[in-house]
């Protein structure tokens, strides 16, 4: 079946946005120019297909109306705004380095929150929902995410081993940002430099008071469920880029930093971007996707090593990948007598049972290597030499 082309400019996007929700208040308009600038990229340098194109234009529309939801949401319960969100742990580090497997083990403890990949993906109600319903039958947004996940991974089964896909499982709150359309999900999504680079240079307040205002909103959501408002653990490697703003929102919030050689992240990432970009392109270079790779890992540990240096060094516990892959309970130990968290008998056993059921041989092997991408293993070990030297090479020598 021919897919017809597919309009990708703004205008058309709001106006279905407002068509589809019957609402017209998006609120802070700060989005509006990140958006005009992914929506430039996208037409210079992404190559999608039409199917690609339908996609995206699916997927904007559906950011955009959650805006719309969500300030409706605000404008009628406006004591949403009043919701005190505390954030006690930030799983970050790069993709490939136990970040998704740390962030779910934490997450097994009942004294922490988190957010599903399911509230991510939908943080509005939708259309119709009251929230009286909520204690009593499924959300809708659940079905609608389940059946989401399994068309990915039926468009491509590769992703299966690439991040291990649950809509009902805690995953990355980057998506939250993605309604502020600064973020670099759409970067590995799809070939767009030119908006990767200028959304690295952005300074990020607009973006973090968005994701603020989300964690109000779903931490209100979940106390309308009858469930309760205890501090998050949430996770995303985006973070590194503007862990400045990020702890300026969250004061109390401890980074916890995995690491690992980029002689495996990198080609790893680079790997990640190749097979999300197969779903909407069938275009997609290798080296592109190193590109990728290289600019946001460069990115990531320069404003990670200047927060660092700014602060006391307190508010990091560093990881090594293969602790938590060999030892994640005594990882776990570590962080929380690092916040002073008691880790009880019961809570361990949670944890214990749930890394006997998802340790990584549970998943389909992810094959990559350097030459794929045309990465040279000598210019890295000299570019992130300090970085090699500071987290990586003790835990290679110690064997």
């Amino acid at each position: 079946m021919t897919v017809p082309d597919v309009r990708l400019d703004e205008a058309s996007l709001l106006e279905e946005a407002r068509e589809r929700t019957g609402l017209s208040d998006f609120g802070d308009e700060s989005f509006r120019e990140p958006l005009t600038k992914l929506l430039e990229a996208i037409e210079r340098e992404a190559r999608l297909t039409p199917a690609g194109r339908a996609g995206q234009r699916t997927r904007i529309v559906g950011l955009l109306s959650a805006r719309l939801q969500r300030q409706a949401w605000f404008t009628h319960h406006p004591e949403i705004e009043d919701e005190r969100v505390d954030v006690r742990i930030v799983v970050v580090g790069f993709p490939r380095t136990g970040t998704t497997l740390l962030h779910r083990i934490l997450a097994q403890d009942p004294r922490s929150s988190w957010i599903a990949w399911w509230e991510c993906r939908y943080p509005a109600p939708l259309p119709g929902w009251r929230m009286e319903q909520a204690r009593r039958e499924p959300d809708a947004r659940i079905a609608r995410a389940e059946a989401e996940v399994a068309a990915m991974i039926a468009g491509n089964p590769a992703l299966a081993a690439v991040h291990p896909l649950d809509a009902l499982a805690p995953d990355e709150d980057v998506m939250l940002l993605e309604h502020a359309f600064q973020s670099s999900p759409p970067a590995g999504l799809m070939n767009v430099p030119s908006y990767l680079r200028w959304h690295l240079a952005q300074d990020g307040r607009a973006a973090y008071d968005d994701h603020a205002r989300f964690l109000r909103f779903l931490q209100w959501q979940k106390r309308m469920r009858g469930e309760p408002a205890d501090p998050f653990v949430l996770k995303a490697p985006h973070h590194m880029v503007h862990l400045d703003e990020l702890l300026a929102r969250y004061p109390a919030a401890t980074i916890v930093q995995t690491h690992r050689d980029p002689l495996d992240t990198l080609p790893s990432l680079a790997s990640m971007a190749l097979e999300l970009r197969r779903l909407t392109s069938d275009t997609v270079h290798p080296s592109e996707c190193a590109d990728y790779a290289l600019t946001t890992a460069r990115c990531r540990l320069e404003r990670t090593e200047s927060v660092r240096q700014a602060s006391d060094g307190q508010r990091f516990v560093d990881v090594w990948f293969g602790d938590i892959v060999t030892s994640a309970l005594e990882v776990v130990e570590r962080i929380y007598s690092q916040i002073g968290f008691d880790l009880s008998a019961s809570v361990r056993d949670r944890m214990e049972r749930y890394v006997t059921g998802h340790g990584r041989d549970k998943r389909p092997a992810h094959g990559y290597t350097l030459a794929q991408f045309g990465l040279d293993a000598e210019a890295i070990r000299r570019e992130f030499s300090a970085y090699r030297e500071t987290y990586v090479l003790p835990h290679q020598r110690r064997g």
